[in-house]
């Protein structure tokens, strides 16, 4: 206990020396207060999961007050009473819903707007709700949204992102706003650019809300650490269960932002599992896309083999909606291709009824939420085959991703940071980390130290790249080929490294909850661009089930 005084006692000498130092506007009204967090830390210190006991829960280095600053004049006329008319008409409701009420003169996207911002400083701003997500909030967000108030087509689409409030995970590249993959190290980048999949979201009319915490560097930083742990915005936590379930990682702040409704939608990144595993978490819908369907250009790298943005959101037609307006080729991304999705229109309840899927005889066995899933699709006449999961080696995929990110890190520092940003390697950032660990690195830093310490050859490096895409496809494609199967289900991201290094696609989707209200979601793995198909699949599932419901607390 008396090293958890010591730790309390230093986290408020940093609030205060930070404060001091910050040159941002001092806010007029302070709606967050650091709170004594020595109680919740003593209670995880013999939580069952190892990375759940937490060394620290807020940031050492962010004040709320100062993400709500800018957004406070804006709110100034919105009351409580506001906020709870709005509620039932935004709370929950899917794009379709909020457009056709924007049609009908119900809604305006001021309105929403509005209602998200007002949530999110409500919500974060009290020690009792705050899951710690939100990093930075667009400063500009009202005006715009007054903008497309006054500029929206008369023909708009119902399914369409026009208008509505959107948030990026805080490795994509925003020039309004900072983007710092967690790290203080990236603290003050500040890109001149969007990122690629900004660009389009921005050109189909979206409204870009903030930027929301993620595990630091993509969870690719530290070994054994809490996942949705980041030394800028401290530590994400699962909207139902804070401090009781993890929330998954990397896009720990867009998968607990969806299932708090913070926004519409929010884009995550994956390498392996890094939409999955959150979406899972927090009983969310995540696509991770076929490598190259959606761009990379303007993203903090892991690995230019592996990584992509994805869409996560509430509901599978919404996350289709959300892909499209994010599709472009992109030239600057050697990955990138051209691809074209099913129309929201053509998703059919009834298409899951004519596939033939695969279940893992292992899960069947030992997962009760697996089981009734299958049961269910077979009662509704999907054809499942039981299948024995394949033994396929993935040996060398710690290596894959060390040597990819000590290429791809200092070329996306050296072409898409910020001028301010002083680092140029990975090198570079553990010596940074060094100076102050307790603030930067509290969990250490094991997996950047053993990307600099990694001396696999340029020819080994190349072969291992290899033989993993191989072992990757064979893993899904002997049994997809021998049972004819359109698709295998998976849970959460139990096998989303065999689909990272196939480039398969996967998407996951809510299917209840365990005994201790843990969420847990099926997962939909196909071939390569089957987007499709799984989109197809997973509105089957979704329609049959309906098993998402909002955390208690944040309804």
């Amino acid at each position: 206990m008396n090293k958890v005084k010591v730790h309390l006692g230093y986290l408020i000498f940093l609030i205060i020396i930070s404060s001091c130092k910050n040159e941002a506007p001092t806010p007029e009204t302070t709606y967050w207060t650091a709170y004594d967090e020595t109680t919740q830390l003593a209670e995880n210190a013999n939580h069952e999961n190892p990375r759940m006991r937490y060394k620290l829960i807020q940031s050492y280095s962010l004040d709320k007050n100062t993400i709500w600053a800018d957004i406070n004049k804006d709110l100034k006329d919105f009351s409580e009473d506001d906020y709870a008319e709005l509620k039932s008409k935004i709370l929950e409701n899917d794009i379709e819903s909020l457009q056709q009420q924007v049609t009908k003169g119900e809604l305006s996207y001021e309105d929403i707007t509005k209602f998200y911002l007002y949530r999110i400083r409500k919500l974060e701003s009290d020690s009792l709700t705050t899951l710690h997500t939100v990093l930075a909030l667009n400063t500009n967000a009202v005006s715009q949204a007054q903008e497309k108030d006054a500029n929206r087509p008369t023909d708009l689409p119902n399914a369409s992102i026009y208008g509505l409030p959107v948030l990026l995970k805080d490795n994509v590249n925003t020039k309004t706003m900072r983007t710092t993959a967690g790290a203080i190290a990236l603290e003050n980048n500040q890109p001149k650019e969007d990122a690629y999949i900004v660009d389009r979201l921005k050109e189909n009319g979206a409204l870009i809300l903030g930027k929301v915490n993620l595990s630091e560097w993509a969870y690719f930083f530290c070994s054994g650490c809490p996942v949705g742990y980041s030394a800028v915005g401290g530590q994400t936590l699962n909207p139902y269960g804070p401090k009781k379930f993890e929330t998954g990682g990397s896009s720990a702040g867009s998968g607990t932002a969806m299932a708090a409704n913070y926004a519409v939608a929010a884009v995550g990144t994956e390498t392996a599992g890094s939409i999955l595993s959150p979406s899972s978490q927090n009983s969310v819908v995540g696509l991770k896309p076929t490598v190259g369907t959606l761009s990379r250009t303007g993203i903090v790298p892991i690995s230019s083999t592996l990584d992509t943005p994805g869409p996560m959101t509430r509901t599978v037609r919404d996350n289709l909606i959300f892909m499209q307006a994010m599709l472009g080729k992109d030239e600057q991304d050697k990955a990138s291709s051209s691809s074209t999705l099913l129309q929201p229109s053509e998703l059919n309840p009834n298409a899951i009824k004519s596939k033939r899927l695969g279940a893992f005889k292992s899960l069947i066995e030992n997962d009760s939420l697996y089981r009734n899933s299958i049961a269910i699709l077979r009662e509704n006449g999907v054809e499942v085959i039981e299948v024995e999961q394949p033994q396929v080696p993935l040996e060398g995929f710690l290596t894959l991703l060390n040597i990819d990110m000590r290429e791809d890190l200092p070329v996306y520092l050296k072409q898409f940071s910020g001028d301010s940003v002083s680092i140029a390697s990975v090198a570079d950032v553990i010596k940074f980390n060094r100076e102050d660990s307790l603030k930067r690195a509290p969990y250490g830093q094991t997996l950047f130290n053993g990307i600099v310490s990694d001396t696999t050859s340029t020819t080994d490096f190349s072969a291992i790249k290899k033989k993993l895409h191989t072992n990757g496809r064979l893993f899904f494609d002997q049994l997809l080929e021998k049972h004819d199967l359109d698709g295998i289900l998976s849970i959460n991201n139990y096998h989303a490294a065999y689909a990272a290094v196939a480039l398969y696609p996967a998407l996951t989707v809510p299917m209840g909850y365990q005994e201790n209200g843990e969420p847990k979601n099926l997962t939909f793995i196909a071939s390569a661009n089957s987007e499709n198909a799984l989109y197809q699949m997973g509105y089957g599932f979704e329609q049959l089930t309906q098993y998402r419901k909002a955390p208690k607390g944040y309804e």
